[in-house]
Parts: C-alpha cells; sequence; structure tokens
C-alpha cells in the first residue's frame, strides 16, 4: 500500500549533500510518488546544487521537480550558537550565487572537521570506539573530511551497540560535558541576516528541541525568551508541525501538543507557521520507524495562501 502523507507541503528535507541518504532525483522522485505538492531541500550549512544531471540532460532540480509535478525549494539549514544546542535556522528563498554563503560554508566545513575529529578522539579515551578513520572509510562508501556531519558520528555510536538509536547517542553526547565538544557556529542572528540579505527567509526549525533553558552570555534564559530575541533580530517563521517523536526531543509534550502550542504563541509574531519532516531516509540504514516525506509539513491551502511561501513559486508554471 502506497504511502499517504499527513501535508503535501514538506519544507524539511534532507540529502546526501549532508547528512541524509537519498540524492536529490531520489528525493524528488519518491516526492512526487506520494503527490507532494511542495518539498524543501535543507541541507545542513552547505549551499543547494543548482544543477543536476538526468539521463545526460542537465537540469535544475526546480525543473526537475516540474517535470515530476513537485514544487521544489532550494534551502539551507544553519547550525547556529556554539552555546546552545539545536538552534537550526532554514534558509528559504534566497540567491544562492552570494559569496557570504560560500564563505560560512568554507567557515563551517573548517569548524566540522576540528570538532567532529576532536569529539571521536574524546569518544575513544572513555570507552566509546568510534574512530575518525572509520568514520571516512564508512565501510567502503568514502567520505571527504568535510562531508562527516555530527550525526554519522550517533550513527556509528549506535551501529556499534553503545545505545540503542542514533536518537539515544545525540542525547548521551549532548547531555554529557566530557562528550559535547563544542565547535565555531554561525551566530543565530547573523544567519538570519545573512539569509535576508540574499532575499529569503530565515525559519526557526524545530523549536522545542531547544532546552527550555539554555545558558547564554553567563545567565540563564528561557527557551520562550531565547526565541524572542530571534524574532526581534527579524526571524521570518517557525517550524509547528514537525517529528519530534522520532528524534532526541527530551520533553514530555506530544507533537500535536507542540504543534498547537508554537501555534497559539507565535501565530501573530512571525510570518510563517511552517512545518517539516526532517527526512533523511534513514530506512537505508535500518533505522525502524524512520521519519517520512511530509509525515510533518504544512496544508497546501496554507502554503497557496500564504503571501510570503506562495512567492517562492509564483515564477513557476505549478499552482
Amino acid at each position: 500500500m502506497l504511502y499517504k502523507p499527513a501535508y503535501l507541503c514538506d519544507l524539511h528535507c534532507h540529502t546526501n549533500l549532508s547528512d541524509g541518504n537519498d540524492t536529490y532525483q531520489q528525493l524528488i522522485d519518491k516526492a512526487a510518488e506520494i503527490g507532494m505538492k511542495v518539498i524543501a531541500i535543507t541541507d545542513h550549512d552547505i549551499v543547494p546544487s543548482e544543477k543536476m544531471e538526468i539521463d545526460g540532460k542537465i537540469l535544475t532540480p526546480e525543473e526537475y521537480g516540474r517535470e515530476k509535478n513537485v514544487n521544489v525549494l532550494l534551502g539551507i539549514e544553519y547550525s547556529c550558537d556554539t552555546d546552545v544546542d539545536d538552534v537550526h535556522i532554514i534558509g528559504l528563498g534566497c540567491n544562492w550565487k552570494d559569496e557570504n554563503f560560500k564563505i560560512e560554508e568554507e567557515n563551517m566545513k573548517r569548524s566540522k572537521i576540528e570538532g567532529y575529529r576532536k569529539l571521536t578522539e574524546v569518544l575513544s579515551q572513555n570507552g566509546i570506539n568510534i574512530s575518525w578513520q572509520e568514520l571516512l572509510e564508512n565501510n567502503g562508501d568514502y567520505r571527504k573530511p568535510e562531508d562527516i556531519q555530527r550525526k554519522h558520528i550517533f550513527e556509528a555510536i549506535a551501529r556499534k551497540g553503545y545505545t540503542s538509536t542514533w536518537q539515544e547517542a545525540k542525547i548521551m553526547v549532548r547531555d554529557n560535558p566530557v562528550y559535547n565538544i563544542k565547535r565555531e557556529k554561525i551566530n543565530p542572528l547573523r544567519a538570519i541576516e545573512l539569509i535576508h540579505k540574499a532575499g529569503g527567509l530565515a525559519i526557526l526549525a524545530h523549536p522545542y528541541l531547544i532546552d527550555e533553558v539554555v545558558k547564554k552570555e553567563k545567565k540563564e534564559i528561557t527557551r520562550k525568551e531565547y526565541i524572542h530575541k530571534l524574532i526581534d533580530a527579524g526571524l521570518d517563521g517557525i517550524e509547528a508541525a514537525y517529528t519530534y517523536s522520532k528524534t532526541s526531543y527530551k520533553g514530555s509534550l506530544t507533537p500535536e501538543e507542540i504543534e498547537k502550542e508554537v501555534r497559539d504563541m507565535y501565530k501573530d509574531k512571525v510570518k510563517i507557521i511552517s512545518g517539516g519532516s526532517d527526512y533523511h531516509n534513514d530506512t537505508k540504514k535500518g533505522v525502524k520507524n524512520a521519519r517520512m516525506i511530509g509525515e510533518k509539513g504544512i496544508t497546501w491551502k496554507y502554503f497557496k495562501e500564504n503571501k510570503y511561501l506562495n512567492a517562492l513559486i509564483a515564477k513557476t508554471d505549478l499552482k
């Protein structure tokens, strides 16, 4: 039986350009197969690819999407704030030729290589034998150092039996000050500014993965206070419908309760109430009950009626 998505617009998907497992073509093909209207490709800290080769023909992802009757949005998901975990800003509708994106991409590559190599060393020193070399070798599917993502380390921890799932590994690393190696990340206010200067929309992903109370500038502030600082800086949107039950959320609310709370709290404070599955196609790595395209997201009706979102596809022939 063909999977039926709960939402026809999914504004948070990953490919193998970062820590997902599908190519652009595979992601778009799967979205088309299940009848999606819109998908956003939002790989971590990397400028999206603006060209694809399909059967010897060069197309943009948007063009290929049109052939498949899917609106494809190109985006980025910035991992922000060295001191606060899981602050991620999604950028959509940007001029990806803006040189500042490449500058930040190079900064992030350097930071990740340094930080993730150090993390493997610290884990190994504490009895969790994950080496940098095995991450690079990737069971024969070799990676470049700059292609390694933090999730790859969590997957390796789970694969070797130190935790049951990559989600448990993430929580273990995040909540242990010995393991939680800090790396340089873009400031979220800088990410919002960069996205805006390139003509895009800045959306806060999975807000409730941010701890209820965080330490910032030597004082504790609530998650709500933190988010309001982002709104004051021009944040355009916030993700409400998200797959919290399939990731590292530590709270007690259901995804539906979080969605309602986010909508009630922020619907009059931002331009866009967004949503997305954070799809990675982890089924390819044997993850049970993996996140599915369109499992969370927004309705086609809301997308069309929101002038900021609809403007992202206004120049296409898909309505």
